[in-house]
């Protein structure tokens, strides 16, 4: 029998893994539809449930739902399980406020240009562009600090109350740290540092791992 939760999306993007650690928490079983979003032939069936040709979407029975963060609310107000965000006014506003972050200032420098360069490319055989490596460390560095504030703050990312603060930042610190350059910034940051420690080691995240394309 078919499972009415689909997610849909690219085995290697964070926004897929994102999603996938939300349905882990909550205990929700589902499967997978693997979509390439760089692909010229993107299936005319996705792109009636995603109009902007981006990964992922989630379908839960005729209900398609797409922007990573809309999925992520709808997880958690959909399904039973713990709860994903917060009470109180000023949690709540710093995992909105985390979510826009690395959205808006993270993903870029940390995931297209310090991973995928120095990881992805010469995974899959291609050369690293060492300049992009540098200006993504360099765009980072504002973002770990603005993160390692809030972390210090501790009404999110403080290791113990799992929210989809956690859920956004943690593919996204996965990926940049497994660039040595990404590494040894975050050793910098005590308080980041720590929550990525303790973070790492959840199922949720062990679990998502998408590990690299074979070279």
């Amino acid at each position: 029998m078919k499972k009415p939760v689909v997610l849909r999306g690219y085995q290697f993007s964070v926004y897929n893994r994102i999603v996938r650690i939300a349905l882990h928490e909550k205990g929700i079983s589902y499967e997978t539809e693997e979509i390439d979003p760089f692909a010229s032939n993107i299936p005319a069936d996705y792109l009636k449930r995603h109009p902007f040709r981006c990964v992922p979407v989630l379908s839960h029975g005729a209900f398609d739902v797409y922007e990573t963060a809309a999925i992520l609310r709808y997880i958690d107000a959909a399904f039973n399980g713990p709860a994903l965000m917060p009470v109180g006014a000023k949690p709540l506003t710093r995992v909105a406020q985390v979510v826009s972050i690395m959205d808006s200032y993270g993903y870029r420098p940390m995931v297209r240009q310090v991973f995928a360069q120095r990881v992805f490319c010469p995974a899959v055989g291609e050369e690293s562009d060492e300049t992009e490596v540098a200006i993504g460390i360099k765009a980072s560095l504002p973002v770990l600090d603005a993160l390692n504030t809030l972390a210090s703050e501790g009404n999110v990312l403080n290791g113990k109350n799992f929210t989809l603060a956690d859920c956004h930042l943690a593919p996204m610190v996965a990926y940049f740290i497994q660039a040595p350059e990404g590494a040894k910034e975050l050793t910098k940051y005590s308080a980041l540092a720590d929550w990525w420690a303790r973070i790492s080691q959840r199922k949720s995240i062990k679990a998502t791992d998408p590990g690299l394309p074979p070279g």
